[in-house]
């Protein structure tokens, strides 16, 4: 497997940035605009994804990337939930909630992927190699 050097390269980031612009692109909706607590909520949900599999990526260490890959996966989680909110509520259709949904159910396998690969692996992270 080749080496991964920076968290844009990860699929799962990749696939995390294209949830938030969709997302935000959902929640400048007017109906949904005006819902500010679920608008705030599901685009903070949705940068959660993105920022943690970076942040984690960015700590240098394996146990601590593989956290932050649960928490990922763990607002990918609560994007879904609420993007039933906003299609109960009308702000969506059923084809922008099918659309997203999908996206994050990806997401939510990649990031699922990576972190038994990261189990599996034994890779600990680069701040645990010896200095030369």
């Amino acid at each position: 497997m080749a080496t991964i050097e920076k968290f844009e390269d990860l699929e799962a980031w990749k696939l995390s940035r294209e949830i938030t612009k969709d997302v935000y692109r959902l929640c400048k909706n007017e109906l949904f605009a005006r819902d500010y607590g679920l608008r705030d909520q599901i685009c903070r949900a949705s940068v959660s994804i993105m920022s943690n599999i970076a942040e984690g990526f960015e700590r240098d260490g394996g146990k601590e990337f593989i956290n932050f890959l649960s928490i990922a996966k763990g607002s990918a989680g609560e994007v879904r939930a609420q993007l039933y909110i906003a299609f109960d509520q009308n702000y969506i259709s059923e084809s922008e909630f099918d659309h997203i949904y999908k996206k994050v159910i990806q997401n939510s396998r990649v990031i699922a992927g990576l972190i038994n690969y990261l189990k599996q692996s034994g890779v600990k992270g680069i701040k645990y190699k010896q200095s030369t």
